[in-house]
C-alpha cells in the first residue's frame, strides 16, 4: 500500500487527480506540514516540507507531482505517463507548459488566490498584468494545437494534459480569460468531464482552502466608471 499525502492546493490536487484517474491503490492522507507541530513529522519525508508526498513500503519517499504521476502510472501498468514513442512529445509539453502556460497561470493565481488566502500581502497588479499577458500569448499556442486534436498528444489523453491544466480548477478566483480561446476551452471541458479531474477529493477528508475573493466578487467591488 502507498500513502499519498495531499492538500487542496494545485500540485497536491494534481497528484490526487492522477491517483483517482488511475484507480491507484493508495491511501490518501490529508497533510499540513507547515501547521504547528507537523514539521518534524514531514521533514524526513521531504526536507522542503512541500506536498504531495508519496510513501511506499520498501522505497524512499517520493515528492513532486510529476515524479509521483510517473510512479503511479508505471505501477498501474498504464501509459498515462507515456513510456513508448510518444514519451518525448509528452515531455516536450510538460517542459513547455511549466515554463510558459502553467507559469503564467500560477503568476495570476498567486496574486489573487494564494496571497489572499494566506494573508501574504496586497495584489501586485504589475505581476497580474504580466501573468495575463503571458497567459494570452501561451493560450494562443494551445488554442491552435487544440483546434487540430482533442488532447496534447495525437494518441489521446496523457499526464501532459493534467499538468497543463493544473491551475485551471482555481479559475473562479484567478479569472483567467479562458473563454477567449474556444479550442482551449473545449479541451478543458473534456477534462472536466472526467470525474477524477472535476472532483478528485470526492469522499476524502479534504478541508477547504481559506477563502479568497472570486473574480466576480472583485469585479463587483470595482468602482463604477465615471460618466462622460
Amino acid at each position: 500500500m502507498m500513502k499519498l499525502h495531499y492538500s487542496r492546493n494545485p500540485n497536491p490536487r494534481l497528484a490526487v487527480a492522477v491517483a483517482r484517474h488511475l484507480v491507484a491503490p493508495v491511501e490518501f492522507v490529508f497533510a499540513s506540514p507547515f501547521a504547528p507541530g507537523q514539521a518534524e513529522r514531514y521533514r524526513p519525508l521531504n526536507p522542503s516540507l512541500s506536498i504531495p508526498i508519496l510513501e511506499e513500503q520498501g522505497r524512499r519517499s517520493l515528492w513532486e507531482a510529476d515524479a509521483i504521476a510517473c510512479r503511479l502510472s508505471r505501477s498501474s501498468g498504464t501509459l498515462f505517463w507515456r513510456t513508448d514513442d510518444d514519451e518525448p512529445d509528452m515531455i516536450r509539453w510538460l517542459s513547455w507548459g511549466k515554463a510558459n502556460f502553467v507559469q503564467s497561470c500560477d503568476e495570476v493565481h498567486f496574486e489573487y488566490g494564494t496571497k489572499q488566502r494566506y494573508g501574504l500581502g496586497p495584489v501586485d497588479e504589475a505581476a497580474v498584468a504580466r501573468g495575463l499577458k503571458g497567459f494570452r500569448r501561451h493560450a494562443d499556442v494551445l488554442d491552435a494545437e487544440f483546434a487540430q486534436r482533442d488532447f496534447l498528444l495525437e494518441s489521446g489523453l496523457s499526464y501532459a494534459d493534467f499538468r497543463m491544466a493544473c491551475f485551471l480548477p482555481y479559475n473562479d478566483v484567478a479569472g483567467l480569460p479562458l473563454d477567449d480561446f474556444p479550442a482551449l476551452s473545449a479541451w478543458y471541458r473534456r477534462l472536466e468531464a472526467l470525474p477524477a479531474w472535476s472532483d478528485p477529493f470526492a469522499g476524502l477528508d479534504a478541508p477547504e482552502l481559506p477563502c479568497a475573493p472570486s473574480a466576480l466578487e472583485r469585479q463587483a467591488m470595482q468602482p463604477p466608471e465615471p460618466l462622460g
